[in-house]
């Protein structure tokens, strides 16, 4: 039997091993899937049991999406342009590899008449998930991204990473606490944990205000898939916003990671199926 985990903290909200394993089960393979919750300080640790226990491979959520690339031999070009991991296979030898599986996600799940070329978006938060974010909008055509943060100086070497490599995409970084106006904008993304089922669910990352500068065409997508309606969607909503969750993304993302694995592609409707019975929608 195969076995896969997820490796995180917290994960009380997580449902990825009901889509998984209804991925497993549309390709027909004996597989398990465990949520392993895994704080920083005991990555190490974690690391060796996934070695020790036989573990073929492994997704990885916030806050370990860039401090596992230490345990890694090899990472593909994706998670390489993007500096962080959301899925690891374990080779035979023990060996890890890396993949970053949320760019496609990401991308995938951006209806297909929503047009992003010469547009300008707006990323809240600077973690692995903004870059994946950053990455899917540029090859989507955004020619401009403005980063909202806590913390501008931890941000720079993000911006100066960003515009090596994407010389012809320009770059902002703004304090999140002091946004006025998103008028400018055509998408706004939360790529931060704020409105999180059991980390911050009764939050926003922007206040009210702020919110209705933004664009009527504009386009709200938050990352976040538990709850399937955060606050900042309701709320977006609210003013005749188009949103999109991040339920689609986890499922693409998940999609691709068993590509990874397996070499074969589950079947995307029964993993989302199974998704929405463990939200209770």
């Amino acid at each position: 039997m195969n076995k896969f985990g997820l490796i995180g903290y917290p994960l009380g909200h997580s449902i990825s091993a009901v889509i998984h394993t209804a991925g497993f089960k549309s390709l027909g393979i004996d597989a398990t899937y465990d949520i392993l919750e895994t704080d920083p300080e005991d990555l190490v640790d974690r690391v060796k049991f996934l070695k020790h226990n036989h573990y073929d491979g492994f997704n990885v959520t916030i806050p370990l999406k860039l401090p596992i690339s230490l345990f890694l031999q090899e990472v593909d070009k994706s998670a390489d342009i993007v500096g962080a991991v959301n899925t690891v296979k374990i080779d035979s030898n023990k060996l890890f590899k890396g993949y970053n599986t949320d760019v496609l996600g990401f991308k995938k799940a951006i209806p297909e008449e929503i047009i992003l070329t010469g547009k300008r978006a707006a990323i809240l938060g600077t973690g692995g998930a903004s870059r994946a974010a950053a990455v899917g909008l540029i090859d989507l055509g955004v020619s401009c991204i403005d980063f909202y943060t806590r913390n501008i100086p931890n941000s720079i070497d993000l911006l100066n990473y960003m515009r090596r490599l994407f010389p012809a995409v320009n770059f902002e970084t703004h304090q999140i606490e002091r946004v006025r106006d998103l008028s400018m904008f055509d998408m706004i993304v939360n790529a931060t944990p704020i409105g999180m089922l059991g980390r911050s669910a009764d939050m926003m990352p922007l206040e009210i205000p702020a919110m209705q500068t933004i664009p009527e065409h504009a386009v709200v997508y938050d990352v976040i898939y538990n709850p399937k309606k955060t606050l900042l969607l309701k709320e977006a909503e609210k003013l005749g916003l188009k949103t999109i969750n991040g339920l689609d993304m986890l499922i693409y993302q998940a999609v691709s990671a068993q590509e990874i694995w397996f070499g074969k592609t589950p079947d995307f409707a029964e993993m989302k199926i199974a998704a929405l019975e463990a939200l209770g929608i």
